[in-house]
């Protein structure tokens, strides 16, 4: 009976998974197979792959049956069991699971980890009653990046105002994840532009990807602001050859100081690391430059100052405009079913596909210009050396770059 359980199980996911279904209907003959299943793991894999089919999605109409799954699950020995049909209920619109995935989630008592995964299932139900709660995480040291990258999901008012306030005193990746916040709309944008005009932050850490975040916002107010205060990278392909040619000069320009391996992987942590992966350590949303031919100075420089002179397709740029006005950049990984997965410097998002303006295919590359621009002469010579070297430093003091 259990082995005719698992193949009926089985063929209903392999129909389901592949569409994304979205229609309460087409769950209903896995919600049956739950209802009789005594098995936990089995339970814990139907689920899942409910899970992920309706991954993105919201306000999913209830299959028939759920309730009554759902009641019986509550009660499993599982906790995963317990948690992925809370998150489903959540999904099906129940107030109950909104309710107590809030509790979840202030509550202090409870593990991190079950925090965490209580939060990104309300910023995923999108509980207009959220943002007020991420407010006030902001100073909870172990939910603060999770809290900001949340954050980014609502339009909300004192957002923008709270995350500058406490910006200086952030770690160096909650800062990362601040500024792919405050770049993602026009009304944050708005705030951050204006606090680094006051110097309240500083224009360094407007990293190129950040600019061209905001760039896509598409105001001219804010572009015009952002040459002034950051600068401008606009070149022709002869100048693009002349400006390598001058990097290349300032790399192997010997002074009195010698380059500092550890600072220049200060900076790769800086400006670099959200992207690439070295030494098994970074993101994976351009390629892994542990491999690549980083002992030649020209390859690396044209490589950094002219990124887009040959682009492979998984890592062009598609800016994804949603309805709610955030502005989404980066690479498209997935377009299954009802919804698109966006890889982000920051993140990778689900977003359902009814919630999308628009979708604009770019031809640059993910990569951004003008990385280089805040560097002075010894950075760049720290990083490059860096890049070329043999193998891992450690950061100095044994932490990461502001």
């Amino acid at each position: 009976m259990k082995r005719k359980l698992f193949v009926t199980a089985l063929g209903l996911l392999l129909v389901v998974l592949p569409c994304r279904a979205q229609q309460a209907g087409s769950l209903e003959p896995l919600i049956e197979v739950l209802g009789v299943s005594e098995e936990a793991q089995f339970q814990l894999d139907i689920l899942k792959g409910i899970a992920a089919a309706l991954k993105g999605q919201r306000d999913v109409p209830e299959p028939k049956g759920w309730a009554a799954v759902a009641k019986r699950l509550a009660k499993s020995p599982n906790a995963e069991v317990r948690e992925l049909t809370l998150s489903l209920s959540l999904k099906f619109g129940s107030q109950a699971a909104l309710d107590d995935l809030s509790r979840q989630l202030q509550d202090t008592s409870l593990g991190l980890a079950k925090r965490k995964r209580a939060l990104e299932a309300l910023v995923e139900a999108r509980d207009v009653r959220l943002p007020p709660v991420l407010l006030g995480l902001l100073d909870d040291a172990a939910l603060q990046r999770s809290s900001v990258r949340g954050l980014a999901a609502f339009d909300a008012s004192g957002v923008s105002k709270a995350i500058i306030a406490r910006f200086s005193k952030m770690k160096p990746e909650a800062k990362r994840d601040a500024m792919a916040t405050l770049a993602s709309r026009r009304s944050y944008a708005v705030a951050l532009m204006a606090a680094v005009e006051k110097k309240t932050i500083p224009a360094k850490v407007l990293s190129a990807d950040v600019v061209r975040q905001l760039r896509a916002l598409n105001d001219d107010t804010l572009n015009s602001k952002i040459e002034r205060l950051w600068g401008v990278s606009r070149s022709t392909p002869e100048a693009k050859l002349k400006e390598i040619e001058k990097y290349k000069r300032i790399a192997e320009l010997r002074t009195n100081l010698p380059n500092n391996l550890s600072k220049g992987r200060a900076l790769f942590n800086r400006v670099c690391v959200q992207c690439h992966k070295l030494y098994g350590e970074g993101g994976t949303i351009g390629p892994d430059i542990t491999g690549s031919d980083r002992r030649n100075l020209h390859y690396i420089i044209s490589n950094i100052v002219d990124p887009n002179a040959e682009i492979p397709n998984d890592y062009r740029t598609t800016i994804v405009r949603m309805k709610d006005d955030r502005v989404l950049v980066g690479v498209i990984r997935s377009r299954e079913g009802q919804s698109i997965t966006v890889a982000t410097p920051g993140e990778v998002l689900s977003v359902a596909k009814r919630d999308v303006a628009a979708i604009e295919p770019q031809n640059f590359s993910m990569m951004p210009e003008g990385l280089v621009l805040t560097f002075s002469d010894q950075d760049l010579r720290d990083l490059i050396s860096y890049l070329r070297g043999q193998g891992q430093v450690p950061l100095s003091g044994g932490k990461a770059a502001e």
